[in-house]
Order: C-alpha cells, then structure tokens, then sequence
C-alpha cells in the first residue's frame, strides 16, 4: 500500500511539480492550499508524512506545526519543513516545535526533496 503524505503549500505551482514527483515515486499525495485544511486532512487522512510550508494563508506553518504536535493523534507523524523561509530563528524555531526536518526550498531540488521524503519514511 502507498505511503500517504500531504503536502500543505500556498503555491500552486510547487503543489502541482512536487506533487506529481512524489507521485511518480509511488506515494499517495493529498493537497492542501491552506493551515486550516492542512490541519483537518492530517486529523481526517492520518498521513505518513505531512510535507509543510511555514507561509501559508489563514493559519501559518508554524501553528500547524504546534497544533499537530500537541494532539495525540497526530503527533507521531513526522513533518518535514519546506519553506523560503532561511533565518536561523524560523529553522530553529521550526525543530524545537517537533519538525523532523527543514529545508529552504531555493536549496533542495525536487529529486532531493523526495530523497528527504523517502529517508524521513524510511524507505530510502
């Protein structure tokens, strides 16, 4: 069965290319244009993996972050951070809230965004 990730991203340009990767690699990916239904797909959809932007429209990455990192059932999933945001205190920030991983999308690739994907669901 395919890993579920969603992938919370504002841009749909980055939803559309990243998106149509990680399913050409094999996983099942749900979309969501904003926090708010980023938030309610992780509770609905329980996915492997929760790929989330940190600027995003009516709730931002980082309150989705704290809020999925404080709810029991939710929790456990990992969270990869993929964001333009590169200031040391939004990264640090980002992790000390429960992130398995950021990355500053000016600096990863798609191949290497799915590599981080794959390791971060132990599938690399």
């Amino acid at each position: 069965m395919a890993k579920k990730i969603l992938f919370v991203e504002d841009e749909a340009a980055s939803q559309k290319s990243l998106g149509f990767t990680l399913s050409n690699t094999g996983y099942e990916v749900v979309s969501a244009l904003d926090g708010e239904t980023g938030l309610r797909l992780a509770k609905s959809e329980k996915p492997d993996l929760v790929l989330l932007d940190l600027i995003l429209p009516k709730m931002d990455g980082f309150e989705v972050l704290e809020q999925l990192k404080s709810d029991p059932e939710t929790k456990e999933i990992p969270i990869i951070i993929l964001t333009n945001l590169e200031r040391m205190d939004d990264v640090e920030r980002a992790l000390a809230l429960g992130a398995k991983t950021y990355l500053t999308k000016s600096s990863y690739s798609l191949v290497e965004v799915v590599e981080k994907v794959k390791k971060a669901l132990g599938d690399a």
